[in-house]
């Protein structure tokens, strides 16, 4: 359980960097630039979870994922109750170019990042790739931090504890988990499950701040969970 197995060769280390980028760089510097800019965390909720969408589309279209009717169904209305869960949050005044394109690049990145490393690191250790992509993401984006913000931060415990926060259940247990759920099922039906971190936000909300959900934000759970029920367990068909 605790032996790492590290990449025995340049391409294997690469391929690594590669995800490793995408989704930590490129997914996370993007959603979490664009709500620096301005962007209400509901827009960008709203816009990253079409990732099960767009995830479903390449599947079908490149990789020649068999999908069914009752899954694409299960997609859309996935989606649809994640507006719902957000649509409190929903703020479109401040949405600009920049945070829109930020949002958009985010996606794009989880998207890559998740199908590129179930393609060319399918079997890879994940202890070693949470090491070696970590690193390629600090490379990446320290000097980006130094030129758009010259590392000005002042610390707190709020702020230690949000940073311990998504390290370590945003990026090394979320992560790994979905690495691990691809190498077990199809793209569609583990990237159905995207929707469910909006509902996971609303039950910490309750739990940590005493925020109680509105009727719209129940209802925006119940049809959430009816449509990644509806992608993840749709009958298959031969």
């Amino acid at each position: 359980m605790f032996k790492t197995t590290w990449p025995k060769s340049r391409a294997e280390f690469a391929h690594l960097v590669v995800a490793g980028v995408l989704m930590h760089a490129v997914q996370l510097g993007g959603s979490h630039y664009a709500q620096y800019l301005g962007m209400s965390a509901g827009v960008a909720a709203l816009i990253i979870s079409t990732q099960p969408l767009f995830t479903a589309m390449i599947a079908f279209r490149f990789l020649h994922e068999k999908i069914h009717p009752g899954q694409w169904i299960g997609v859309a209305i996935g989606l649809a109750g994640v507006a719902l869960v957000v649509w409190h949050k929903v703020d479109l005044r401040e949405v600009g170019f920049g945070s829109l394109l930020g949002t958009l690049i985010a996606v794009a990145g989880v998207t890559a990042a998740t199908l590129y490393q179930r393609r060319f690191s399918p079997k890879s250790d994940l202890k070693a790739a949470a090491v070696v992509q970590f690193a390629a993401s600090l490379a990446v984006l320290a000097p980006l931090a130094f030129a758009v913000e010259g590392f000005s931060v002042r610390y707190s415990w709020t702020l230690l504890a949000s940073i311990a926060f998504l390290v370590i259940f945003a990026s090394i247990l979320a992560v790994s988990a979905l690495h691990l759920l691809m190498r077990q099922g199809e793209a569609t039906r583990v990237a159905g499950m995207m929707y469910l971190p909006p509902v996971f936000a609303v039950a910490v909300e309750l739990a940590m701040f005493g925020v109680l959900p509105s009727a719209l934000t129940f209802a925006g759970i119940a049809v959430t969970c009816a449509g990644v029920a509806m992608t993840v367990w749709s009958r298959r068909r031969s």
